[in-house]
């Protein structure tokens, strides 16, 4: 039951992922809380997408907005929808749009440095990975712009972020470099929660979505967070089971033509039935992938994880744990209580495995 790490002390613990965003004050103060509660049975850190970032992928607005060719509109074209979508200006085309500086390269550039000094320093693990979350482009484009115009933005925005991607594989080693791209947007027109304007959403997305995965080095670690959407610490929809994540999961190993090297998928806190889980069975991920299954609730008790984790290992025979989403929109306060969870559940099913 789950992937196993080995220490010094012949302790195996169950692997914890880190799905990108914690609400503390600055990046320091996240490495100093995980470097205390999970250099023990973490390998990929975050810098908690601090500051303006701490939304999600709220802080491209500024990248649309600054575009002379784009105008405001006056209505949202969906609920679950940030603000109104941009359009274009009259008179304005894609021709006219120049995203240079999207921030990520320059935020991963900063918090690197903060990183490596953490190694140095003994607070972070010397064998540990930076790991750096990017949306899909289709995220801010179909967040951003309206329906009538995302298939004009979106080979713009695409090429800017694979610059940035590109940027931060040149300036960070590979060996200490962990790149996850955030599919939220795309589950949830799999899911049929929204429609997207485009003839084949399936086909479409999923190509996209392969290409991300191609465009990471092969020597830099890569991954996907299959995601159902936080906002409001609630998901767009409780997904029915797994089902479509490990659709998805297999068709990326279909045509992603480079290592995945680990996967993370969500589990609501109220599924502990074999339904849910059962899809598992039909995962093709090669046994290099790291599955790591959303269980972890801090709202549950370590027993409580733990069992959701007993059910999932009927049909999964390795995987790590992790929380659900983001951490992003919970409480700083709370973040302590919270990364401690982690570690005792991660403590508690090794328990549970050697009795």
């Amino acid at each position: 039951m789950g992937i196993r790490i080995e220490h010094d002390d012949n302790e195996h613990l169950i692997p914890v992922h880190l799905v990108g965003s914690i609400p503390l004050a600055s990046a320091n103060d996240v490495f100093d809380l995980l470097g205390r509660k999970l250099s023990n049975c973490c390998r990929r850190f975050p810098d908690g997408e601090t500051g303006e970032r701490k939304n999600w992928i709220g802080w491209q607005l500024r990248v649309f907005s600054e575009q002379p060719a784009l105008i405001q509109s006056e209505k949202k074209d969906r609920d679950y929808q940030l603000h109104p979508p941009f359009t274009f200006r009259p008179g304005y085309g894609p021709d006219d749009l120049s995203f240079n500086d999207l921030g990520f390269a320059r935020e991963a550039s900063s918090s690197f440095n903060l990183f490596g000094k953490k190694q140095t320093a003994g607070v972070l693990p010397e064998n540990a990975k930076f790991l750096v979350a990017l949306p899909t482009p289709f995220a801010p484009v179909y967040s951003f712009t309206t329906y009538t115009i995302q298939d004009q933005v979106f080979p713009v925005y695409e090429s800017s972020i694979l610059s940035e991607l590109g940027a931060i594989c040149e300036m960070i080693p590979p060996e200490k470099l962990s790149i996850q791209w955030d599919v939220a947007t795309e589950m949830s027109i799999f899911e049929g929660v929204y429609s997207a304007p485009i003839v084949d959403p399936w086909k479409t997305l999923m190509a996209r979505l392969s290409r991300l995965g191609n465009a990471v080095p092969e020597e830099v670690d890569m991954g996907y967070h299959l995601c159902y959407g936080s906002m409001n610490n609630r998901h767009w929809k409780e997904p029915d089971d797994l089902g479509m994540c490990i659709k998805v999961a297999n068709e990326l190993k279909k045509t992603v033509s480079r290592q995945i090297n680990f996967l993370h998928m969500p589990v609501p806190v109220d599924r502990v039935d074999d339904d849910y889980y059962e899809p598992l069975i039909d995962i093709e991920l090669g046994p290099a992938t790291e599955v790591f299954l959303g269980l972890l609730h801090d709202t549950d008790s370590a027993n409580g994880n733990v069992s959701r984790l007993s059910i999932a290992s009927k049909y999964l025979r390795e995987f790590g744990i992790a929380s659900e989403c983001g951490l992003g929109r919970r409480e700083p306060k709370d973040m302590v209580k919270i990364i401690e969870h982690h570690a005792e559940v991660s403590r508690q099913v090794h328990k549970t495995l050697t009795r």
